[in-house]
């Protein structure tokens, strides 16, 4: 299973009748995190009127909200929700801060100020590929250990770290475990094999 997401915060700005609205999305895993963003901006930007947002959460991004923040509604909340589906990301949350210019934009003009503000702030993200796992850790003497790391590099398998205590323990993930056994045991001569330890996310550039 793999989903897309930003591998780092991006920000966005319009500006539309001398209303000013900064676009803040960051990638985020739970809701308590996705609140404490939206708390954090409303407060690094107190003297702005409205601070806007939505978030998509999970591989499947099912667990979707928005608020308004005292904008009518529909207006604000909705169309940031609908430019982060748009872009097929989840694990993201997006803040639109509007600072009022005096003039009013209407309902249509609020719609595309919000949702356009997100779409400028993603046009600066990078986004990546989170593909589902799973995590292997393999034990082997230490007069052997950088042999059989350099040959997993090579054959494509992404090793995240090793620990040297008694034995060298080298920490894997794989997309395909029953491959990644065939090929310790053929690297090991059929005396090591790895304890799979579950799933885990993991990135990989787009």
């Amino acid at each position: 299973m793999t989903y897309r997401t930003i591998a780092e915060p991006c920000t966005g700005e319009l500006e539309i009748s001398r209303s000013r609205f900064l676009a803040d999305v960051r990638r985020v895993e739970t809701e308590e995190a996705a609140r404490a963003v939206i708390t954090e901006v409303r407060t690094a930007h107190r003297d702005a009127r409205h601070h806007c947002s939505a978030f998509l959460l999970g591989p499947d991004g099912r667990l979707q909200r928005s608020n308004d923040d005292g904008e009518p509604s529909g207006t604000a909340g909705a169309p940031i929700l609908a430019a982060l589906r748009g872009s097929a990301l989840s694990d993201v949350v997006a803040v639109v801060t509007r600072w009022f210019g005096g003039t009013l934009l209407g309902t249509g003009g609020l719609t595309r100020a919000y949702g356009g503000a997100v779409d400028a702030a993603l046009r600066h993200a990078r986004v990546v590929i989170r593909e589902e796992r799973e995590a292997v850790d393999l034990a082997v003497p230490h007069a052997d250990a950088g042999r059989i790391e350099a040959e997993l590099r090579a054959r494509g398998v992404d090793v995240t770290g090793t620990d040297y205590t008694e034995v060298a323990t080298l920490h894997l993930t794989t997309a395909d475990p029953d491959a990644l056994d065939a090929q310790i045991a053929a690297l090991s001569g059929g005396t090591a094999v790895g304890i799979r330890k579950g799933p885990r996310w993991h990135d990989l550039d787009v």
